[in-house]
């Protein structure tokens, strides 16, 4: 590739000779980056330079992002460390949040706190799946119910195909839904320490073709929606997608009273009436209080599809009183989609994000990594939940955030 500079391709670009995405064809990728820059600059009123400012090779982000002019820098902060009792992770571990929001580390900080003086948090993985359901024409519903019954008779062959494609996903189950003249499959896969979602879709493309192949049924979509990915669905928050976590933690009524300055009735009112009926009143999937803002956090930070922080939030936090007067906490994710490979954690910051929790690239035996992180992201979102809970239970909330100026 012959040196050039980013004016000299930008020129280009001005005569017609050459279109933004065709630039790192022609020179290294900063080139191409800094030359889209300079095209910006030109049609803004705004200084865009400072978006060149980023410690990366543009070139280790050609599978993340297209057209690249630089670089959004979010702040990287840390809560913990706190102690976790998982079945993939364990140990003392801080936390790693990316966010602009004012208070909120601090406020996870605080909750961690509060789990470690209870002797942690407990986390475990109760379900995995990555998901991709197909729709298929068929003429009535009689064909619909044959098509289903040729898929029960040849799962095998599907598996066959579907596996094919993937030398590391395996698929779990097909579960058809008919709708008149529509049948909806959704393919469910254990994809590993991958997020899987290109994996599930590459392998679904496999079984359709030879479902199209063996039968009248005709693929309109690959995505039918029933998948369902990056909006919220209530198929996820029942039958859950990537992976259902759970952590709970009982925290001693001294400590509730002494750290948190409120009862453990209190917080477990505040649950009842806020997040469950609240919740329900509002008709939301998630029945918690801001589990979105501990997942959005930490997939920022360790290098997650942030759009599936949508089902991420599917989540439901409880809180009761125990025999013994204490308090025990647990929160819930449905469908938290997450990887320790492939996707943003390539990216090198992303990547020093994962290795803050000790889970960058596949874990050992496979699938383990993904499933420490997403035990790391239960904890945090638990430790938000306790800390906001107790906050709006000593009516703390409003002077936190003005203490901190935020």
């Amino acid at each position: 590739m012959t040196e050039t500079t980013a004016e000299a391709l930008a020129d280009r670009v001005r005569a017609g000779e050459l279109r933004l995405h065709e630039l790192e064809e022609h020179a290294a990728a900063d080139v191409a980056t800094a030359a889209r820059r300079l095209l910006v600059a030109e049609t803004v009123d705004a200084d865009v330079d400072v978006l060149g400012e980023y410690a990366f090779d543009a070139a280790a982000a050609d599978a993340n992002i297209e057209n690249m002019i630089g670089a959004v820098q979010v702040p990287l902060g840390v809560a913990g460390p706190v102690a976790v009792d998982g079945d993939a992770l364990s140990g003392d571990r801080y936390l790693p949040l990316a966010t602009t929001e004012g208070a909120l580390v601090a406020s996870i900080n605080r909750g961690c706190s509060v789990l470690n003086d209870a002797g942690g948090a407990t986390a475990r993985v109760t379900k995995r799946g990555m998901t991709r359901a197909p729709v298929f024409r068929v003429a009535d519903v009689a064909a619909a119910t044959a098509l289903v019954e040729w898929v029960d008779d040849n799962i095998s062959e599907l598996r066959a195909a579907a596996e094919a494609t993937t030398n590391h996903g395996e698929l779990v189950d097909v579960t058809p839904y008919v709708v008149g003249n529509n049948v909806y499959l959704r393919f469910r896969y254990d994809t590993k320490d991958a997020m899987g979602m290109n994996m599930a879709t590459i392998a679904t493309g496999e079984a359709c073709a030879l479902i199209e192949a063996e039968t009248d049924a005709s693929l309109v979509a690959l995505s039918g929606n029933l998948c369902s990915d990056k909006k919220p669905a209530a198929v996820n928050a029942v039958e859950g997608r990537g992976r259902s976590v759970s952590a709970d933690v009982t925290i001693p009524r001294e400590i509730v009273e002494e750290r948190l300055h409120t009862t453990p009735a209190a917080i477990a009112e505040i649950n009842t009436r806020k997040n469950l009926v609240g919740s329900a009143k509002a008709g939301s999937l998630g029945f918690n209080a801001h589990v979105a803002n501990a997942v959005a956090a930490m997939f920022l930070a360790t290098g997650q599809d942030e759009a599936q922080v949508v089902e991420g939030a599917n989540a439901i936090t409880t809180a009761e009183t125990t025999p013994e007067g204490d308090l025990y906490c647990s929160v819930s994710l449905a469908s938290l989609e997450v990887g320790t490979v492939g996707g943003g954690t390539r990216l090198p910051t992303q990547a020093a994000g994962l290795e803050i929790l000790g889970v960058r690239g596949g874990g050992d035996p496979a699938g383990t990594n993904a499933d420490a992180l997403a035990e790391a992201i239960a904890v945090g979102a638990l430790a938000g939940e306790l800390s906001l809970l107790a906050a709006l239970g000593s009516r703390h909330l409003s002077s936190a955030h003005a203490d901190l100026g935020r």
